[in-house]
């Protein structure tokens, strides 16, 4: 449930309408639009990196991963209805809520991703989250649905744009509140207290990392995959709708419509493909997906007509929910059960490096080269290819053989 209260703010906010709304319109006629947008966002990851994983090792040793995530949830919906307020020349509002927005999300779901081993059995970790990750692509696509409904009643009463967007903006974090609430009526701690003391936020990433390098070599190379992947994944989340409006020349309309398609594509493969993960194992799951991902940024860079982009937009679609999914449920697999919140935190401080890395360096490809939108994605694919060289290095019977051995 929570899965599918909290996509709805990546489907709309980052991925559809307000990225869209503030290089089009909050923006407009700035060259830099784009790049101040991916500088707010990873910003706002910066501080997740710094920060979550003292978060997450408070939460381990007060058993207080549910407070965590109701905390952010707050955060969350406080901030995205406050976007609604931003009009056209408001530019400095819009990055400051996007970036408290995205803060929020991002510990939530770094919160929430703590629980999966709690809830689910060691050998269906790849279905379970699976079937949330595909079950919160079905509440994208429910926000979205309804956004593309209100923008049209909206525009067909003769709202301005930014009167449809501030709509938007409430509708989203409310959706997110009201379906949210099941996860805080019926989702209980069940792992005690951990004995082990918290440090300082960056003693504690720092010794986090150590801990990595020297106890857990092959959750480490994990860590740097993910690093990897999710670089090239938040450019397509975050500039998406961006890159169709900018260049295939799509309207907002016909691109939230583009991303409700795609939605559909990623639950039916975030659902489908967990149960394969747990057949063929995690690793070669992932690797699957990650060539998936370089032939969409082959397809979507080169594409000249719709056709060709909505094909590339489908794969992308299915390499989205796949990846994500199998990446959260490797985690689980190599984390110990006494460090949940821990590991999961440092597998969110490596999904947030990459979201500053990724748009920021899309962004500025796409500076540099005068707006070329298709050089700064096809620049992109550089990071998967870079993720499977190094999941190719990592032996994941092993990494469960330290786990086991290595309990605290």
């Amino acid at each position: 449930m929570y899965d599918f209260a909290n996509s709805g703010y990546t489907t709309v906010v980052l991925t559809t309408v307000f990225s869209a709304y503030f290089v089009g319109s909050v923006a407009a006629g700035r060259s830099w639009g784009t790049l101040a947008l991916t500088c707010a966002l990873s910003l706002s990851y910066l501080l997740v990196m710094l920060t979550m994983p003292s978060l997450g090792a408070r939460a381990d040793a007060r058993a207080a991963k549910r407070r965590l995530l109701f905390t952010s949830t707050v955060g969350c919906v406080i901030a995205t209805a406050l976007l609604g307020l931003t009009r056209p020349g408001d530019i400095l509002w819009g990055l400051v809520f996007v970036a408290v927005s995205n803060y929020c999300y991002s510990v939530g779901e770094s919160s929430v991703a703590a629980f999966l081993p709690e809830i689910a059995r060691r050998e269906a970790l790849g279905r379970v989250s699976g079937w949330g990750w595909s079950f919160g692509y079905v509440g994208g696509m429910l926000t979205l649905g309804l956004s593309i409904a209100l923008v049209n009643y909206a525009t067909g009463r003769g709202l301005q744009t930014h009167q449809a967007v501030a709509w938007v903006m409430l509708l989203t974090a409310a959706i997110f509140a009201i379906a949210a609430l099941p996860s805080f009526l019926f989702l209980r701690e069940r792992t005690p207290p951990s004995a082990r003391p918290v440090e300082k936020m960056l003693v504690r990433l720092a010794s986090g990392w150590r801990d990595t390098r020297d106890n857990f070599p092959d959750f480490r190379r994990l860590l740097m995959c993910c690093t990897c992947y999710q670089a090239g994944i938040s450019v397509v989340i975050t500039l998406s709708s961006v890159y169709a409006t900018q260049a295939m020349g799509f309207t907002i309309a016909q691109t939230m419509v583009l991303i409700f398609v795609v939605n559909i594509a990623a639950a039916i493969g975030a659902f489908l493909f967990g149960f394969i993960q747990d057949r063929i194992g995690h690793k070669r799951a992932l690797t699957i997906t990650l060539c998936g991902w370089m032939v969409m940024v082959l397809l979507a860079s080169q594409a000249v007509s719709a056709a060709m982009f909505w094909v590339a937009a489908m794969v992308a679609g299915l390499c989205m929910g796949t990846s994500q999914s199998a990446g959260r449920a490797m985690v689980g697999a190599l984390a110990p059960s006494a460090r949940l919140a821990e590991f999961y935190s440092l597998w969110t401080f490596a999904t947030q490096l990459a979201s500053v890395v990724g748009p920021l360096f899309y962004g500025l490809v796409s500076w540099l080269t005068g707006g070329n939108h298709r050089m700064a994605l096809l620049c992109t694919g550089l990071f998967f290819v870079a993720a499977l060289i190094v999941l190719s290095r990592l032996d994941f019977a092993r990494g469960v053989r330290v786990r086991d051995t290595i309990a605290v």
